[in-house]
Parts: C-alpha cells; structure tokens; sequence
C-alpha cells in the first residue's frame, strides 16, 4: 500500500470532491483506495508506504490518444536530399524512409525511447500506430514487451498500407490479428489492440475488406483520416466518396474506432462521424509542421463527437500539446475567446473517456476504484491556485518535463525525477547504437 500525499491534489472526479489544498491519494493492487486529506489519510494508513509529494500537483496520470513509437528515433535526423514542398514528399522522404529502415532492433530501441520519455513526462497511457515495414511479423509483440518491462498502458495496433506490395500489406494484416488474439489472453489490463490503418489513399476497397475479416468484429480500427487534402482528392477521384463515407461503406466507424486528424472532414462527414459514435484526435503540433491545415474541433466538439488529444509523436508532452491546441484553434477561429474549454476537455475528460472504451479500469481519475495511474508535478505556483483555476495554470504554467513522480498501476516508475530500477545510462546507450544504425542505412554513411 501506498500514501502519495502532502500535494495539492487534483482528483478530475466530477462527482466527487475535485480538489484538496493539501490532500493525497492511497494505492494498493493497482488501484486507488482512498483519496482526501494528507492528514485524515495519514491517520486512516499509518502503514502504508509514504511519498512525499513536497508541496507539488498531484494528479491523473495523462493520456496520449495517438502516436508514433516508429518515428522515436528520428530526433535530429536530417536525410540527405530530403526537401519536402507537400504532405506526401513529408511522408515518402521521411516517415515511409525511416519505417522501411526499422527492423526489429530499431524498433524495440523506438518503443523504449518513446516509453521512457513518456514516464518522464507524466504520460502513464499510449495509443500507439505503428509502422516498420522492413521487419513486420512480432514487432507488435516487441513494443508489448517493452511497455511491460517498463510498465505503462499500452493500446497498440499495425497500420495496414498497399504503399509497399501485397506481401507487406498481407503482414500488416496478420500481424494485427495475431495481436488482437494475444490481447484478449491478456487479464492485466495493461495492455489492449486496435486494428490499424494508415490512410485511405494507400488503402483499397479489397484491403479494407481483408481488415474487417481478420478483425472480425474484435476490436476497434485506429486509421489516419483526412489528414491530407490528398486523401480526399483520392478518395473522390477512385471510389467516387468522401473518406468517412468510404469508411462507413466498410463497417469501420464505431463507438471503439478512433479517427486519427480528421482535418478536411465536412458537416456530412461529422453527422456520419456523431451518428456512429465514433472517436476522434486531433494532433496539433504535427498538423502545423506538416502545413496540412487546422482540424475543425471547435465544430466537431459542438456536434457532440468525441474529441480527444494526441501528439502523432510530434512531442510527448502533452501539457505541450494543449498549449498548441488552444492557439491553433483561436488562431484559426480568428477569435481570442474559443477553445478554452474544449482543449482542456480533450485532454483531462475525453482521452479518459476514450481509454476507457477499451481499459476495463477506469481511467484519467483519481478516486476510489479507478487505476492507480497517479504523476506528481513539481510546481510552486507564484499565482493563487485553487480548483477555481487549475485548467489556467495547466496552460500556462506546467509543461511535462515539470514531472517529478509517475505511478502506472500502482507501481512507481519514477520518484523524484530518477527512474525506479532502470539503468538509464546503459539503456541510453543502447538506443544511441540502434539509432545510429537506423541513420547510417537511410543517409549510407556511419555515425
């Protein structure tokens, strides 16, 4: 058992107390017991094992609803003679490069980059997309085993494409239905499978029916959707429909189905989208530096989808992300007024509610029964804070690297900005070797 108190305590419980001045959180077995004062908790659990929170936020560990562990090595990365003027030179010159070049030790070096990163930054759930067509069968299987080693959630999935040949395409397929069946044999609520799909301009009315009948109604699908003008000229120009009614056409939409960008979507595309209660995320930061526009959240939150935040590994932060979330839409709306409220909605309330349409634990809260998913911000605030306005200093005060102590089902991985039993110099070291091989290949020269 354990007692993570003397911190002022953010629950996210919306029909509980949200809010203790000085309060704390008690664990055991992986989820919270008890949540309230740090006095009456002490009192209740003298026991229990103490982790002093020294005057920091407690909080819900945060969730990312979409990113990419296959880019994790591309920090600092500059590919020769790749100079790209649009979406599809972005995607051929570098992220279709680097996942041709990512074999298995890239790839199990990718997820432990990315992992620790998120540990570090408070990120204690992922939803990952990912793509390694140089090596496909058991790379699912190889991230699995690093979010387990180093204990956070993980919802994983293989995008299927036609971008590479039919062999590839068929791998991709398999390779999700060979972790959907290991997932549903899996009791520890730590680790979940979606069907994946990269974008509907590299994937055919044939693919499409291949994935629902190796899916066969299991899971829900997690596919980039209109990110690109190009995958709606492609859609219209080919199948004579728009991307969401090609997806309706296939069965894909549904309430467990995520939506990944959804940028060049229309209002009849969002009635479709609403009407089956399918899930979306916006990325904020990655739009933006892929110049590809600004995702309607405004209009599509006011429809009553479900929108949540992801970073499409642009960043792990996503305390950054918000920041970037809330300026784009105001930006976009021409308006200093809007986004306030959905922003903060997306990232503390609504990845919750999407994490939890595939976690049986409930998520993104800290209260009696829910997982003990619990991080600790180190900061001191210079402003008066109080439940009146967290969500202002979240904004603008806090970023993730501020992270002093993550929790992920019950198990601290971090306390006071040390990795809890992890050699980190050793495992940096590591990624450093596989990421100078994952370069050496796609620029032909050694680092």
């Amino acid at each position: 058992m354990i007692l993570i108190a003397k911190g002022k305590l953010i629950t996210r419980d919306a029909n509980g107390v949200g809010y203790y001045e000085n309060g704390g959180v008690v664990t055991n077995g992986g989820k919270i017991v008890a949540v309230g004062t740090t006095q009456d908790l002490q009192a209740q659990y003298p026991d229990a094992q103490f982790v002093d929170a020294k005057g920091g936020v407690i909080m819900p560990g945060l969730i990312n609803a979409h990113t990419h562990i296959y880019s994790a090595l591309a920090r600092g990365l500059a590919i020769e003679g790749n100079n790209p003027s649009n979406f599809l030179e972005v995607l051929e010159g570098t992220w279709w490069a680097i996942d041709r070049n990512l074999d298995m030790q890239a790839t199990k070096a990718s997820a432990t980059a990315l992992v620790l990163d998120c540990i570090k930054q408070g990120v204690t759930t992922i939803f990952d997309h990912h793509a390694s067509f140089c090596e496909i069968p058991g790379s699912l299987f190889t991230i699995a085993d690093v979010t387990k080693k180093y204990g956070i959630r993980a919802n994983l999935c293989y995008e299927v494409s036609d971008r590479d040949g039919a062999e590839k395409c068929k791998q991709a397929i398999q390779e999700n239905a060979d972790f959907i069946s290991h997932c549903e044999k899996d009791d520890t609520d730590m680790l979940k499978a979606m069907f994946g799909g990269h974008a509907l301009f590299t994937i055919s009315d044939n693919t499409f029916e291949e994935m629902v009948q190796a899916n066969d109604s299991r899971v829900g699908y997690h596919i980039h959707v209109a990110e690109g003008m190009n995958d709606v000229y492609d859609s219209l120009q080919h199948y004579g429909r728009r991307p969401v009614q090609r997806l309706q056409d296939h069965g894909i939409l549904g309430e467990k189905t995520i939506l990944g960008h959804c940028i060049h979507v229309n209002t009849a595309e969002m009635d479709i989208i609403r009407a089956t209660n399918t899930m979306c995320v916006n990325n904020p930061e990655s739009n933006m530096g892929n110049a590809v526009g600004c995702s309607p959240v405004l209009q599509l939150m006011s429809k009553g989808i479900l929108v949540g935040l992801g970073t499409d590994a642009y960043t792990n932060d996503m305390l950054e992300s918000i920041k970037v979330a809330l300026t784009i839409q105001r930006h976009n709306a021409c308006l200093p007024n809007v986004g306030w409220c959905e922003v903060t909605d997306m990232l503390f309330h609504n990845n919750a509610k999407m994490a939890n349409r595939s976690f049986e634990t409930e998520l993104g809260v800290l209260k009696a029964g829910a997982a003990a998913d619990v991080i600790v911000m180190d900061y001191k605030p210079y402003t008066p804070f109080s439940d009146e306005n967290i969500d202002g200093h979240m904004l603008f005060g806090m970023t993730g690297r501020q992270c002093q102590t993550t929790m992920v089902n019950g198990k601290i991985l971090m306390q006071d900005r040390v990795l809890v039993g992890i050699d980190e110099e050793a495992v940096n070291a590591q990624v450093l070797e596989a990421s100078k091989n994952l370069w050496g290949k796609l620029n032909n020269r050694t680092y």
